[in-house]
């Protein structure tokens, strides 16, 4: 049996908050609330050691990951599309000029072709909220093992 990883890279004019990059997506139905509740991480230790809380910690959880000490580290969340059912990890990098998404919740694939990813789908439901915030490019990556 083959895996696949599939990625977009998102490239910001400026830097961003984790917390506008949530906001600009509540725009297109997308929501921290997945179904784990709500998954977090800051790379601190290169183990990228996921955690999960409830929703009502959210404001807490976006300060944690937009604290001044943590904008050298990889920092990330989960998001989620309530209606496509369907979400995955945004990662975040140091210096918060870029940030990739990477379809982990219920992987959308091609009806024509189930082992890729439906790439296009992601673009269209993520460009869109991203451009308010200065989206400059992207380039995506869908690779099977």
């Amino acid at each position: 049996m083959s895996s696949r990883t599939s990625s977009i890279e998102f490239t910001f004019t400026h830097e961003v908050t984790v917390r506008a990059v949530v906001d600009g997506l509540a725009s297109g139905g997308w929501s921290l609330k997945e179904p784990l509740g709500l998954s977090y991480v800051v790379n601190d230790d290169d183990l990228y050691d996921w955690q999960s809380t409830s929703l009502d910690c959210a404001d807490e959880v976006l300060m944690l990951l937009d604290a001044p000490e943590n904008r050298g580290f990889h920092v990330g969340v989960c998001i989620y599309h309530r209606k496509a059912e369907t979400g995955g990890q945004l990662l975040f990098f140091p210096g918060r000029t870029l940030c990739s998404f990477y379809p982990t919740i219920n992987r959308r694939s091609l009806p024509e072709a189930p082992a890729f990813t439906d790439l296009s789908w992601y673009l269209q439901a993520l460009v869109t909220p991203f451009l308010p915030i200065g989206l400059h490019s992207y380039e995506t990556c869908d690779i099977g093992f």
